[in-house]
């Protein structure tokens, strides 16, 4: 997680060796050398830590309790850099709110040892006490520096469904344990330079690069639901669904607990502020809602006009590859009673080709050879596959290049929902 250091000094040497010896991989230094940049830099980053020197041109006491009038929401960590080792001067610019004060010349390794505790300190103050994750304070800071600062990446919301009914089945405990097992299997796909962090108390932030948010929502959404069977009992299990035993919900039954993960690829340039962030990422994670198990949606970074004109004049062309002879019909006649230009057949030469493909294995998974074998060709980078399959690996599915897997019994609804799901992702 990274850190955020402002040195407010006006001096040129002294704040750039300080800032040598405080900058890693966790924790970046900005300085400024005038008081107005400072304040701006305060309101706009939020930085956790705040280093003032008495070389500004109003005292350190006003300075220090102008800070925390502007600041009282985020409450940054202040100290305070001085020539005079004076007492009175000590306590009166701690008592107007800096969190420490050295003298000047201050030793190097102390000064970074104390900037690193009260940094640590901060931290583990702002931890959930069960996931031992940032919590929404911290993840907001992050997401508004991300904002602000307009860069390419990624941000996975992510939330464990139906976690308040688990625990009203099988105790607060379980539900707990349950909770940081999820937790564990996330942090062990991350990388260090990805942001985990937690918003409630079931649902998570993710930052991460754009070119590894859909590898990392396949693998959560999958290695989720292989071990969550092992935190029911065998009837649950075998049912499928939670029988709610409280008085007020007897004989209801629930979806056993999944994950749904909504995904925004962006440059940030179209968001402004955290509040849209969060609409964009609450309507890509609706978007991945399914019947049962989890699901992810991305919502890719918007195409420019350039972008726009290949691959989308056929929108509405559907391919249909069904082994089923009823179902194929069904499905046809389904399709194009919802508006949908339905085939059975493409020439895999042909340069426009379906923007949807769905796919069946069928028993002998010759489906996913074909699917392998489109995947291969440049002229349907702009098509989307969906295999459906009565064989339950998804794995084999997914590494064959499907877009999306699709077990078998499915609901049409549920088809049809993809479909436009996939068909506005394109737009």
């Amino acid at each position: 997680m990274l850190s955020k250091i402002l040195i407010i000094d006006k001096r040129k040497e002294l704040p750039a060796k300080y800032k040598k010896s405080l900058e890693t991989e966790d924790i970046s230094v900005k300085i400024s050398n005038a008081l107005k940049e400072g304040i701006s830099e305060i309101q706009s980053s939020e930085p956790d830590l705040i280093i003032i020197s008495d070389s500004i041109e109003v005292p350190l006491d006003e300075f220090c309790e102008r800070v925390r009038s502007l600041t009282y929401n985020t409450r940054p960590i202040i100290i305070a850099l001085s020539k005079s080792a004076d007492t009175g001067d000590r306590i009166k610019t701690l008592d107007s709110g800096a969190d420490d004060f050295l003298s000047e010349p201050v030793n190097i390794e102390e000064f970074k040892t104390r900037i690193n505790a009260h940094l640590r300190r901060d931290i583990e103050s702002n931890l959930d006490n069960k996931t031992l994750l940032p919590n929404k304070k911290i993840t907001d800071k992050i997401l508004k520096r991300l904002i602000s600062s307009k860069k390419q990446q990624a941000v996975l919301i992510l939330s464990v469904e139906n976690i308040n009914n688990y625990r009203m089945v099988y105790s607060d405990v379980a539900g707990d344990k349950l909770l940081q097992t999820f937790v564990a299997i996330t942090k062990s796909a991350l990388d260090n330079s990805d942001y985990f962090g937690q918003i409630n108390d079931n649902t998570f932030i993710i930052v991460t690069g754009i070119y590894s948010a859909e590898k990392l929502s396949e693998f959560l959404t999958f290695a989720f639901d292989t071990v969550v069977p092992k935190f029911y009992t065998e009837a649950d299990s075998k049912r499928g669904y939670m029988l709610l035993k409280n008085d007020n919900f007897a004989g209801m039954r629930s979806n056993l607990v999944s994950i749904l993960i909504g995904g925004i690829l962006e440059d940030f340039a179209y968001i402004n502020s955290l509040d849209s962030l969060y609409e964009k990422l609450y309507s890509a994670k609706n978007m991945a809602k399914i019947p049962y198990g989890s699901n992810y949606a991305i919502d890719r970074i918007r195409l420019t006009g350039e972008q726009t004109g290949e691959g989308l004049q056929n929108n509405n062309h559907i391919y249909i590859h069904e082994t089923d002879e009823a179902l194929s019909l069904l499905l046809r006649t389904t399709l194009e009673l919802q508006g949908y230009d339905v085939t059975e057949h493409i020439e895999l030469e042909d340069e426009n080709q379906p923007s949807i493909l769905v796919i069946d294995s069928g028993d002998d998974l010759s489906g996913l050879n074909f699917c392998k074998e489109i995947k291969k060709r440049q002229n349907f980078v702009n098509s989307k596959i969906i295999v459906t399959s009565t064989i339950h690996d998804k794995i084999s599915v997914l590494d064959a290049g499907a877009d999306l897997y699709l077990p078998k019994p499915y609901e049409l609804s549920d088809l049809i929902r993809w479909i436009e799901y996939f068909l506005k992702s394109m737009i």
